[in-house]
């Protein structure tokens, strides 16, 4: 007959129990034989990161505290198998589990300084109105004549709109105008979220901004020529006015600082300047008469590497605080390139938008490769995914058709929606690459649950529908934004060879 075992005689034997039993299932006494590593070796250059993966045999179903130490952290520092270049050298990363582990060597050179290159303007539209050319592209909206000399804007209450959409990050628009002693002359986006103004009377140029930017103009005359180019630069915006007879120039220049986020969720007020300008527009907001003899657009770049088109992701301009605005994907890769790339992002577009205004920037600039990541908003099909891929390669550019990054709202996984399953078999049958950004900004690199300190919070409560009550952590912040740039790196090595 058995006898109860005592309290004391089970905690004696309690290791023993343990080793014989439920060790075999990786827990407590578990014998881990050998690991292996991949990759088995790592070259890399200074800045760089790559993820080292460590797998025990045999397999064990919880997971092990690895240890991982590095040789040199003064050439690599290495955290859960997270590498960091640091300095040129070599070192040794190690792995191990109770005595048993395996090394990786890990050689670091020097990452070559990208020679900045020098452009060239590209001209997209340049048209010079008159009673003989009468632009279809302006929409006057019976506020401007057309004569002899040129479109002549004499009403108030609105604005010419120049009926071509354009997005790019680096661009300038140039009018010749002739305003009027008491002319009060308004350059602005059809958004209205950019207005710039010429006031002849007060001999002055301002921005709209949130403070107002003002300069004084003290050559500014009735009846004299002017050439006024407002530029874009990504978060910056030039507003030149040059005497066409004299050369007398003033300039202004505001610096958009974005709030990194939406309303509770923003980091601070910012400066407010204007994203973007859709469609050039200008107009009289007081006075008799502005003549226009010529309007240009011209991009400031005309032959890149990469050109960057997409959705916000892909316009940070709008919400990236400017301290943390080199940490923008789109400025790592520009960085990286030398500055042989461009963006052209809109704030909530969708495929059918790029598709709108693709054609009226990239036929005038020569990109080896063009690169779209696009779908947050809807609109994807395979038709116009198609189309898409299709006029890119019309262009002489090579299609890259990025995977969109997660958020939490979980859109980036809806075939429907016209997600990354989607993408995928696009990219398949086209027989174009991309990026898996998805995987970058997910937690454990499953593509599916948005890692959330790599994106801005946003509250949109008293927004108008369909975003009242929205809050999510929706936009990369400087650590989505490196994440996203490391994708690319480690997807698309051949756009930086």
């Amino acid at each position: 007959m058995l006898k109860t075992l005592s309290f004391y005689t089970v905690l004696a034997l309690l290791p023993l129990l343990l080793s014989c039993g439920c060790g075999k299932q990786g827990e407590i006494g578990y014998k881990i034989e050998s690991i292996s590593v991949s990759p088995q070796s790592l070259e890399m250059m200074v800045g760089d990161k790559a993820n080292i993966k460590a797998y025990p045999k045999p397999s064990v179903a919880n997971a092990l505290s690895l240890a991982w130490e590095t040789s040199d952290a003064a050439v690599a520092t290495v955290s859960d198998g997270l590498v960091e270049a640091v300095g040129a050298g070599e070192a040794v990363i190690s792995v191990s589990y109770q005595g048993v582990g395996a090394q990786v060597p890990v050689k670091v050179t020097e990452k070559p300084k990208p020679e900045l290159q020098e452009f060239s303007p590209a001209t997209m539209f340049d048209e010079k109105p008159s009673s003989v050319n009468r632009i279809e592209a302006l929409e006057t909206a019976g506020l401007a004549t057309y004569q002899e000399d040129g479109l002549l804007v004499n009403k108030t209450g609105g604005v010419v709109k120049l009926n071509r959409f354009y997005a790019l990050a680096e661009r300038a628009v140039r009018y010749r105008i002739r305003p009027s002693a008491d002319a009060v002359c308004l350059f602005r986006s059809s958004e209205g979220d950019f207005q710039a103004y010429v006031d002849v009377p007060s001999k002055k140029m301002y921005m709209g901004t949130t403070p107002a930017v003002t300069g004084e103009v003290p050559f500014l005359e009735g009846g004299k020529e002017y050439d006024v180019v407002i530029t874009h630069i990504y978060q910056q915006q030039i507003v030149r006015i040059t005497d066409v007879a004299d050369g007398q120039t003033a300039e202004i220049s505001a610096v958009n600082d974005g709030e990194g986020g939406c309303g509770q969720g923003k980091i601070h007020n910012g400066f407010y300047v204007g994203p973007g300008w859709d469609h050039y527009c200008f107009g009289l907001q007081s006075g008799s008469t502005m003549l226009v003899s010529r309007i240009t657009v011209e991009s400031l770049k005309d032959k890149v590497r990469l050109l960057i088109y997409g959705d916000s992701i892909t316009q940070p301009e709008a919400y990236y605080p400017t301290a943390d605005f080199p940490e923008a994907y789109t400025q790592l890769l520009m960085t990286r390139l030398g500055g042989s790339a461009m963006s052209s992002g809109r704030g909530g577009g969708t495929i059918n938008t790029i598709l709108e205004y693709l054609p009226h920037e990239l036929p005038y600039i020569q990109a080896d490769y063009v690169m779209v990541t696009v779908g947050a908003n809807g609109g994807n099909t395979e038709a116009n995914l198609t189309q898409l891929i299709e006029f890119i390669r019309s262009c002489g550019s090579t299609p890259i058709l990025n995977n969109m990054p997660c958020n939490e709202s979980g859109t980036q996984n809806d075939d429907a929606f016209g997600g990354n399953p989607l993408i995928r078999r696009v990219r398949a049958k086209q027989g174009v690459k991309g990026a898996e950004l998805d995987k970058a900004t997910s937690l454990a690199g499953d593509g599916k649950h948005v890692d959330k300190s790599m994106m801005y919070w946003e509250d949109y409560t008293g927004y108008p529908a369909p975003m009242t009550g929205w809050q999510i952590y929706h936009h990369p912040n400087p650590k989505g934004g490196r994440a996203i740039y490391e994708q690319i790196l480690l997807d698309l090595p051949e756009i930086f060879e």
